[in-house]
């Protein structure tokens, strides 16, 4: 078989073509929340933090050097913990949503409990025999 062909039968079999589209929905969604954490839940957190956004939360370790003219010399050495924050509540938010909607499609998914299936034939037939025994 040559190396096209397989190739083709690889991409036919439905796996590769549906996880392609689950990656890209995946980053679409990721998108939308991201920008709903972006100017929804990080705005809030600003306000109760006193205006200052969390993505400029750092901790300098060494100012920033400016000579005579206030032209900068050295930049400034920090440790910008904020956007990391950021990113990890951005991370939990997908997460959460993304179980939340695969635990309602599992739900709609799962059939209804069918009724007690009949019991076999063999075991009906024991049945009556262990009953006339015991007459």
């Amino acid at each position: 078989m040559g190396l096209i062909a397989e190739f083709k039968e690889f991409v036919a079999r439905g796996n590769v073509v549906d996880l392609a589209v689950g990656v890209v929905i995946g980053a679409a969604f990721g998108k939308i929340v991201t920008a709903m954490v972006d100017g929804i839940v990080m705005p809030v957190i600003s306000m109760a933090t006193g205006g200052v956004s969390v993505a400029d939360w750092k901790h300098v370790i060494t100012p920033a050097q400016l000579d005579a003219t206030g032209k900068q010399v050295a930049a400034e050495v920090a440790i910008k913990y904020g956007m990391f924050l950021q990113t990890i509540i951005d991370f939990v938010i997908v997460a959460f949503v993304i179980f939340m909607v695969l635990k309602a499609y599992n739900r709609l998914r799962k059939p209804a409990e069918a009724a007690a299936a009949a019991p076999p034939e063999d075991v009906l037939l024991l049945r009556e025999i262990r009953d006339s025994l015991k007459r």
